[in-house]
């Protein structure tokens, strides 16, 4: 018996949406073709836990889903034809083309043969007034999400990724944060009797930095520095994303003094100003602490005035 959605993600029917989010993005990390080259049922299942996510991560997809299980891709989502949908299969009908007693026979609840739902859908949605055929229509959108890193959406990126089995390429512009929505024109669901196809839309999650911290659109880096470099000044060279920059150190610099690189946090999505990158001085003591160090403390120790923490009040 083929897995319903939930059970291909491996959750519950009452399944919160954090909870759903959070099992695709641990079964899609495990099956990705990019971790199992070749592997053809990973590629098969990766597929299917991406058809399973597009519906029950969207929330009227879910609901829709939740009332006529798989059938709801035959509806196209669309709530209009699942409410004549509804009244279709109510009943009581009088004459041909319903079924006495509401309800549908077999797969909706009844008893009896199974319904031929594509016969059903085809009566419905399938022809014109005065016998005359429907025109092209157009195909539904497609919901999906991708993970990014930080590098990524502060300077932009190029990334592939296989959805349905198909290899596909989409353009990750700088700035992107949680929450941005990407859109691939024509990549959705395929149209019909020549309608053009719908769109793809990727809801983008930056994936968190081991050591840049993300504040809006500015970052924030713990910048470690020796004891000399902080007491006697210096210019240090730092890492920033896509290359590096320059800052100084002014004699007696304290752990806390916050440097700023402007223009150098994350660019914005709509031209505006973009972040800056703070670098949070660390003074980073010796690892090894020898005699000779050791008197050094003790010397610096003699010229500190009073109580460093005196100001220091809850």
């Amino acid at each position: 018996m083929a897995q319903d959605f939930y059970q291909r993600l491996n959750v519950a029917r009452g399944a919160t949406a954090d909870e759903i989010k959070k099992a695709y993005r641990k079964l899609a990390k495990q099956y990705h073709p990019d971790h199992n080259p070749g592997d053809k049922g990973a590629e098969e299942k990766f597929k299917a836990l991406n058809e399973a996510f597009e519906v029950l991560g969207d929330v009227k997809k879910r609901k829709m889903y939740d009332e006529f299980g798989e059938d709801a891709a035959k509806l196209g989502w669309d709530e209009a034809k699942a409410e004549q949908f509804r009244a279709y299969r109510a009943g009581p009908r009088q004459g041909g083309g319903g079924f006495a007693g509401g309800g549908f026979p077999g797969g909706f609840g009844g008893d009896g043969a199974q319904v031929d739902f594509e016969s059903i859908l085809s009566e419905m949605f399938g022809q014109q007034r005065r016998g005359r055929k429907a025109g092209p229509r157009a195909g539904g959108d497609v919901q999906a999400s991708m993970e990014v890193t930080l590098a990524d959406a502060v300077l932009g990126a190029e990334k592939q990724f296989t959805l349905h089995g198909k290899r596909l390429s989409v353009k990750i512009p700088a700035g992107v944060e949680n929450g941005s929505r990407v859109r691939l024109t024509g990549q959705g669901e395929p149209g019909e009797r020549g309608g053009p196809p719908g769109d793809l839309f990727l809801d983008i999650t930056v994936a968190e930095h081991p050591l840049v911290r993300r504040e809006g659109a500015d970052l924030y880096l713990d910048l470690p520095v020796t004891v000399g470099e902080a007491a006697l000044g210096a210019e240090l060279k730092v890492p920033v994303f896509g290359g590096s920059g320059m800052v100084t150190l002014r004699p007696g610099t304290q752990s806390g003094t916050k440097l700023r690189l402007r223009g150098k946090g994350v660019p914005a999505l709509r031209g505006s100003t973009p972040g800056d990158l703070f670098l949070v001085v660390m003074i980073k003591l010796p690892e090894m602490l020898d005699d000779a160090t050791k008197k050094a403390v003790t010397t610096l120790e003699k010229h500190y005035h009073g109580d460093v923490r005196a100001k220091i009040a809850l």
